[in-house]
């Protein structure tokens, strides 16, 4: 475990296991590195490194009270501050589950010399539609201030914990990403989703160029985001896909065996690194 300095001085929680092919996970909005939880240890394993982090204003990192210490730039520089303590120069696995997807595919356009692969999971490239993105934006809003007013234990316990914990909350795995999500300040959350997560810019147009391999995963009852995950699949020149049977939003939680197979097997056809 560390903390990571970011370049405004905010500590960043970060945890490494294994050795490896380094591979970086962020987390769904509102959510924790103990949401990933359960692949630390078959990946490690199956001989990964396995890099988890909080955002700043989430899990255990610290959440700055300055509006403008949250941006889409911000994470993605975040993002990297993490991975050199958890990789150094080697090129890594980079990925996340919804908001954590999008980030990745930030990163990958920005420092495209550090990713080796995506996993994309549950995810999707932003909108471009403008009224599409007002609607996801009074979403979001809906979510900070809900926080707010009624705190992170009432919003794992809401019927946002389908796409938190999963459509399985008494697995123990869930469990355990509930009290670390209920654990969470509120202020830090409703920060990061106003002005990072509800305006994050599309990047749809911008697909074509990522020319790296990456891997989309959805499950199969996750509605909002099937059609995301086949424009991804579609767009990305070098996209693999699947769909985990029975899962929703959380598919590394409510099916973790199958998520780990499809992600492993991908992995592993992965060509050697560029030397």
């Amino acid at each position: 475990m560390a903390s990571v300095v970011a370049s405004d001085g905010a500590l960043l929680y970060a945890e490494a296991h294994g050795t490896g092919i380094p591979v970086l996970l962020s987390c769904g909005l509102c959510t924790t590195h103990e949401n990933w939880r359960p692949q630390v240890e078959p990946w490690v394993a199956a001989g990964l490194r396995v890099i988890l982090w909080d955002y700043r204003g989430h899990g255990r990192s610290q959440a700055p009270r300055d509006p403008a210490a949250y941006t889409m730039q911000q994470v993605v520089d975040d993002l990297g501050r993490v991975l050199a303590w958890g990789a150094g120069e080697q090129p890594a696995v980079v990925g996340g589950l919804s908001f954590g997807g999008l980030a990745s595919l930030h990163f990958a356009l920005a420092q495209p010399q550090r990713v080796r692969a995506l996993l994309l999971i549950d995810t999707g490239p932003g909108f471009k539609n403008p009224d599409a993105q007002a609607r996801w934006e009074v979403q979001v809003e809906r979510t900070a201030a809900f926080l707010e007013t009624r705190g992170c234990q009432a919003f794992v316990e809401s019927k946002a914990a389908a796409t938190a914990i999963g459509l399985r909350p008494e697995l123990p795995a869930a469990q355990a990403a509930a009290r670390a999500i209920a654990a969470q300040d509120p202020a830090g959350l409703a920060l990061f989703a106003r002005r990072i997560a509800g305006v994050a810019p599309a990047v749809i147009d911008q697909l074509a160029a990522i020319e790296i391999p990456a891997l989309v995963v959805v499950g199969e009852k996750d509605e909002p985001y099937l059609r995301a995950a086949e424009v991804l699949a579609s767009r990305l020149p070098k996209a693999e896909s699947v769909r985990i049977p029975r899962a929703g939003h959380v598919v590394n939680l409510e099916e973790p065996a199958a998520f780990d197979a499809a992600v492993l097997g991908f992995l592993g056809r992965l060509p050697p690194p560029a030397t």
